[in-house]
């Protein structure tokens, strides 16, 4: 498991009674949030004394690729510029706690030992500043740290924190480039690596049909067995999901040889595929791997980084296309779909496989799943690159159960209310360069999204909330 580290502190000014109280405390403060947080394990540091012991922490929790972020906090008074050094080294993403070990003030027989130990009040004050003179994005976090608010807060941070982490190592193939003439999809990948780590590269359609054409009938048939375990089996084409078994298990081979954590494919360029990726696809957005279409590289790593997020929650998340609206006045909403893959984690029910006419591509009829979207309060996430920075726009959505049948609309659909109403919110989503392409999460909220907005220092526009 990825850890955080958590550093206290301190100074030698207060001697060394006062040293290995706050070493004894800080232990059972770790000690508790370890046994407290789903995301990382706590690991305790011993307590910083002075600049040297600041610097060389800090850049051990920098180096330390096990390191997800730091936790720090100021037990005693700690002059700030013992940890400039330090800091102007740090690159994992910092939550500064502002607590105390003790709950209440010991009023009957508090004096001046109690106060110089217990002095979070002033220390973290002067901590606070030092982060804020250096400019750095971090967390603060207030308030006594076996409340259940701040628990939450750190279990937070931990989420976001983690997602970063995997960020900074995630690679991203394009099968083919960007949708000829689209422009919100596409982006700077190199700015996209300096800023987020995401290694974008380009790779051929010939290497995952290369793939294809070297699995073997066992494969496709343990792929089959997994698909009518899954899946309602609603066609008699069985060669077309047999060809969408094949890519799959081509397509696990890829990502596993290349170790690929989001990618891409457009039906501009499938040279030698029968048919347009459908179930292969929607059955890996499954397990959390990121995709985007028509070579939309962003939305396909932005959801593999939001699933990493939302590891151990309940909900879903993956990505979505604006679709079509009902305009009903008053009751306006969005259908939500795309050709092919939308990820069944927005089930409501059973999938069914069902097998139709593309007419786009150009290619044989692809095998896909259908089904109705699943109900309850989401986010909608999108990022563009606005030519001298990213922005992330974040709209509140509820999820509903669509209102009619819709028989011969052979694809998966959701459906939603961007809140707080259709005009205002999507006149904001419009306004702020928002794409047709988002990911959808009913297991993030809004807050989660503004934490890893600060950390990562990216703008972004709240809608609805």
């Amino acid at each position: 498991m990825k850890t955080l580290y958590f550093i206290t502190g301190s100074q030698d000014l207060y001697g060394e009674d006062t040293l290995r109280q706050v070493a004894v405390d800080s232990k059972e403060m770790a000690g508790f949030l370890n046994e407290n947080l789903k995301g990382a394990s706590v690991l305790w540091q011993p307590t910083v004394r002075s600049g040297e012991e600041a610097e060389d922490l800090l850049v051990r929790a920098s180096s330390d690729k096990n390191c997800i972020g730091v936790i720090v906090w100021m037990h005693t008074f700690s002059p700030a510029k013992m940890w400039i050094k330090g800091l102007q080294k740090l690159c994992k993403p910092l939550l500064h706690l502002h607590t105390q070990f003790n709950r209440a003030l010991p009023y009957k027989t508090i004096d001046m030992d109690f106060m110089n130990l217990n002095q979070s009040a002033h220390g973290d004050r002067e901590f606070g500043f030092i982060c804020t003179r250096l400019g750095l994005p971090r967390e603060v976090v207030a308030g006594y740290y076996k409340n259940e608010s701040v628990k939450k807060r750190i279990n937070r941070f931990a989420d976001v924190a983690r997602a970063i982490d995997y960020s900074h190592n995630l690679r991203v193939a394009m099968f083919g480039n960007n949708m000829r003439d689209v422009a919100v999809t596409d982006g700077d990948r190199v700015e996209s690596e300096i800023r987020y780590g995401w290694n974008v590269n380009y790779y051929g359609i010939g290497e995952l049909v290369e793939l294809a054409n070297g699995v073997t009938e066992e494969e496709i048939s343990a792929k089959l067995s997994e698909y009518h375990e899954k899946y309602e089996m609603n066609t008699d084409c069985s060669e077309s999901v047999e060809e969408q078994a094949k890519y799959e298990v081509a397509l696990d081979k890829f990502i596993a040889a290349e170790r690929i954590g989001a990618f891409t494919d457009t039906f501009q360029d499938l040279y030698g595929l029968k048919q347009l990726p459908g179930i292969a696809v929607q059955n890996i957005m499954a397990k959390g791997i990121g995709f985007g279409p028509e070579g939309d590289y962003k939305t396909s790593a932005l959801m593999a980084v939001l699933c990493k997020m939302a590891e151990g929650r309940n909900g879903a998340t993956a990505f979505l296309e604006d679709y079509t609206y009902d305009l009903t006045e008053g009751e306006e909403l969005e259908l939500a779909s795309h050709m092919l893959e939308v990820s069944p984690v927005f089930a409501a029910d059973k999938p069914k496989i069902e097998v139709h006419h593309l007419g786009i591509g150009g290619k044989e009829p692809p095998a896909r799943l259908v089904f109705d979207g699943i109900a309850g309060k989401g986010i909608a996430v999108s990022m563009v690159d606005m030519g001298t920075h990213f922005r992330l726009i974040c709209a509140d959505i509820e999820l509903i159960k669509q209102p009619k049948e819709m028989p011969k609309l052979p694809v998966a659909r959701v459906m939603w209310k961007i809140l707080p109403d259709f005009a205002s919110g999507t006149e904001q989503w419009i306004y702020a360069g928002g794409a047709h392409h988002a990911v959808i999460s009913t297991a993030l909220d809004v807050e989660d999204i503004r934490l890893y907005a600060k950390l990562t220092d990216t703008e972004l526009v709240c809608i609805g909330f």
